[in-house]
């Protein structure tokens, strides 16, 4: 009677192991990703740097553990540029996510560009989101994208998605997914509440702002500039092209006033007098006017030294940007 009792808990043990394991085989079958991403995470050590980014883009949970599943990792210049080739030649990146769902972002050091990392760091995580979607839920969430980058109406990030559309066929959504996310505020209340599942959105868009403003106060100033300089040097070429004739004709009268005092044609010293007193008038007010075209353009000059300046600013940021700002040397015998 004991054996008999004990043969069937044995046997109900065995059937409710089986069926765990069934459970277990069936939930991993469709949960494959996470069960992967999670012993991703447990193996994954964030460096102080990248845990430092982790926190001010301000990832929630969800968003963090995506994150972290990729092991993403800050490089340097040499180890940037082994992971993440560059598409086209002047079109430096700043992150790349991998086909084997890797992060990378490139260490900045040019501290007036502060938030970059961040931001390239939410961009990035949102490339693997996309890469765990379902189909449908890609095809879902497409629609919406592009009718918030239709409302937006914004020739820069056109340009921009037509960079993506050469480099990367096929990947338009996925790349619109990762720059409204990160980057675009006002995208509608359906994308603000996908996307906070992930970040805090106000959190990211100030960090981007942060180093954008920077981009932005001197490519406004350089277009000031340039639309001053513009209308200086129309005025400039206006009133040279006067003076010019202003001073050809003064000569020709100066000419004609001496050929006839020469030849005595004045009829009174009142005459010559007041004729030549005209002349040294014209001269005078020629020079007035010469005066104010050389301080016109000195004024010119110095709005084209400052347009310079800001050009060369201007390059020196993007050169702290573009991991590819070197010439590599020729390999030695």
């Amino acid at each position: 009677m004991s054996n008999t009792k004990t043969s069937r808990t044995g046997a109900v043990i065995a059937f409710l192991v089986s069926a765990l394991f069934v459970a277990a085989a069936i939930w991993l079958f469709f949960n494959r990703q996470y069960a992967m991403d999670q012993v991703s995470v447990w193996a994954y050590q964030p460096s102080s740097a990248v845990a430092s980014m982790t926190e001010k883009v301000e990832f929630t949970d969800k968003g963090k553990f995506i994150f972290y599943a990729t092991k993403p990792e800050l490089e340097s210049q040499d180890a940037f540029n082994k992971v993440c080739p560059r598409q086209e030649t002047g079109s430096p990146i700043l992150g790349c996510y991998t086909t084997d769902d890797r992060i990378y972002v490139y260490n900045l050091t040019n501290e007036q560009l502060q938030g970059m990392e961040e931001v390239t760091a939410a961009h990035e995580m949102l490339h693997a989101v996309w890469y765990r979607m379902s189909a449908g839920e890609k095809e879902k969430l497409t629609a919406e994208l592009q009718a918030a980058y239709e409302k937006l109406d914004d020739s820069e990030l056109k340009t921009r998605m037509e960079y993506y559309q050469r480099t990367e066929p096929g990947e338009f959504a996925n790349e619109l997914h990762s720059i409204l996310g990160s980057e675009k505020a006002s995208l509608g209340e359906s994308l603000e509440s996908y996307y906070g599942q992930f970040f805090n959105r106000a959190a990211v868009l100030k960090l981007h702002n942060q180093y954008s403003s920077v981009y932005k106060a001197l490519y406004d100033r350089a277009d000031t500039l340039y639309a001053t300089m513009q209308t200086l040097a129309t005025t400039i070429e206006t009133k040279s092209t006067a003076y010019d004739a202003a001073v050809k004709q003064l000569s020709a009268d100066i000419s004609s006033f001496n050929a006839r005092a020469q030849n005595g044609s004045f009829t009174s010293q009142s005459q010559f007098n007041s004729e030549r007193n005209a002349l040294i008038r014209r001269t005078n007010a020629l020079d007035a006017q010469r005066s104010a075209i050389n301080d016109d353009i000195a004024t010119y000059n110095g709005y084209y030294n400052e347009y310079q300046d800001i050009s060369k600013q201007i390059e020196g940021l993007n050169n702290s940007i573009d991991s590819f700002n070197q010439i590599e040397e020729a390999p030695s015998v």
